[in-house]
């Protein structure tokens, strides 16, 4: 009988790529089940009994071509995301990507900000938040990169902000916008902003046009060098509603994985 194979998708993508990486411990799932049936998984059978997977040929085939179209979409913008959250990760903590958190800033913030880039207030999604201090309004923030330190004390969470950015122009309309740095700066001890190249592999800025509350990384060539320090200040804890939102997400990187976390 003819069965027609399902398209892969990101799901099946990730699930070669996790069986590729650990003892090939079958889940018995339907996703399982489409990737054997495409050919890119074989079953095989121990001298004990236990039965295992291995990506066959075709199935790393599959596996490289995904790694070469995910590496060529790439914007610069995702590409130096992706670089400041593995550095994250390798310092020992742990980084998270495209968090939309809330946080309360005053009032009066936003009379300065410009009609054009407004900080957006609180998203209907939030269902009946806790009303901010007087004079506050709720505001939504969404750092590039959020994370904190792999710790069990949350006194030393350290929580940090890396705000990335590749253009000029867009460097210059955030440094403009007031309210967001505040907001950045309400959720973290300590904010970065990241500096991309030009065309012409210059830096986008000078340390000294970022504002002295925030620190400055910037890219040379393959490498992300401290062009001034970031100011830290102590975060007892950290609000309710950020951890709810990280737990939905969870990290972005997660370098100590090592195959056995996949059984």
């Amino acid at each position: 009988m003819d069965v027609s194979v399902t398209p892969l998708t990101r799901h099946h993508h990730r699930r070669l790529r996790e069986i590729h990486r650990s003892a090939g411990w079958p889940c018995h799932d339907m996703l399982e089940v489409e990737l054997l049936a495409a050919g890119l998984l074989e079953r095989q059978l121990s001298p004990e009994g236990c039965e295992t997977l291995r990506v066959t040929d075709a199935g790393i085939h599959c596996l490289a071509e995904v790694f070469a179209h995910n590496k060529a979409v790439r914007t610069p913008h995702e590409a130096l995301v992706e670089r400041v959250a593995i550095a994250m990760a390798r310092a020992g903590r742990l980084p998270w990507r495209g968090l939309m958190l809330r946080v309360p800033l005053p009032r009066e913030l936003f009379e300065v900000e410009t009609e054009e880039s407004p900080l957006p207030q609180l998203a209907a999604f939030e269902s009946e938040p806790v009303a901010p201090a007087p004079g506050h309004i709720w505001c939504m923030a969404c750092p590039d990169v959020f994370s904190v330190r792999h710790t069990t004390v949350e006194a030393y969470l350290e929580p940090v902000v890396h705000e990335i950015k590749v253009s000029r122009a867009d460097l210059l309309g955030d440094l403009r916008r007031p309210a967001k740095r505040a907001a950045y700066l309400g959720l973290a001890s300590a904010c970065w902003y990241v500096l991309g190249q030009d065309a012409k592999g210059r830096p986008i800025a000078q340390p000294e046009e970022v504002p002295p509350e925030c620190g400055v990384l910037q890219l040379e060539g393959e490498r992300l060098v401290v062009a001034r320090e970031a100011p830290r200040r102590a975060m007892a804890q950290l609000p309710f509603h950020v951890w709810m939102a990280l737990a939905r997400t969870g990290p972005a990187v997660r370098l100590e994985d090592d195959a056995q976390s996949l059984l």
